[in-house]
């Protein structure tokens, strides 16, 4: 099971007038996912949702509170518990120059994946995010859907229990969503851990057990989708999310 319990985290920032400021990204954030388990993070641009992942990644320490994996911190655990996390970030870059099939084998190599079963995995791989086709091709001639499938591709090869997904699908055609949905609900029947943030509300409809919406760095609501919507007497969560918040427009 994952536990964020109480994080924050503060930044510094450089206002007009050219003085120093301290504003919180996250605040006082506590989430519970459990083994197969798709919790949906929502919100607008600059809501805390890329930075509230990366601490669950372990790419940012929090400012105050702890997230645990079945019990294990990152200060004492670290590289135990990177071993069985996937991450996977927007704007993530892969190496151009290799093919999907070099760049597994690398990402096998990385995570020490038994030297018996790197070809098997592989190939287990490419056909889940139906791959076969461009597995050879150099990374820079695939189009940005196959280039992102190669992408979660990486994040899949070792394994996990635990995937944290920050805007999987956006700018993608709608073949190569529906392909990275699918194997998302697949890992889901295997009992692993999916943190999904997406600007496609209808995604998290489709696809999520539970939803978290954040706004200005604050959980706002955390339940499934069709508690929210009966809440707040609302036929989809775009428009619960604006019930909630009070206002038709709050990207900043």
């Amino acid at each position: 099971m994952l536990k964020v319990k109480q994080v924050d985290k503060k930044f510094i920032r450089i206002t007009k007038n050219g003085k120093k400021e301290e504003f919180y990204a996250d605040k006082n954030i506590n989430i519970e996912a459990k083994p197969g388990e798709i919790i949906g993070i929502l919100g607008p641009n600059g809501a805390g949702k890329t930075t509230l992942l990366r601490i669950i990644a372990g790419i940012l320490e929090p400012t105050n509170g702890t997230v645990e994996f079945d019990g294990l911190n990152y200060k004492e655990n670290e590289i135990e518990i990177k071993k069985n996390i996937a991450y996977l970030s927007g704007n993530t870059k892969i190496y151009n120059s290799l093919s999907p099939y070099e760049l597994l084998k690398m990402c096998c190599e990385f995570y020490q994946v038994n030297e018996n079963e790197i070809e098997n995995r592989i190939k287990e791989v490419a056909k889940v995010l139906e791959m076969e086709k461009f597995l050879y091709n150099k990374i820079e001639k695939l189009s940005t859907g196959q280039t992102q499938r190669v992408n979660i591709a990486r994040c899949l090869v070792h394994n996990p229990n635990y995937y944290i997904f920050d805007e999987a699908t956006s700018g993608l055609d709608i073949i190569s969503s529906q392909i990275i949905l699918d194997f998302i609900k697949q890992e889901k029947q295997k009992g692993k851990t999916i943190l999904y943030s997406t600007h496609y509300m209808e995604e998290a409809e489709n696809i999520c057990d539970k939803v978290v919406m954040i706004n200005k760095g604050k959980i706002i609501k955390q339940a499934t989708a069709e508690e929210i919507k009966k809440e707040t007497k609302t036929t989809n969560l775009r428009d619960a999310f604006f019930s909630l918040i009070g206002s038709g427009t709050d990207e900043k």
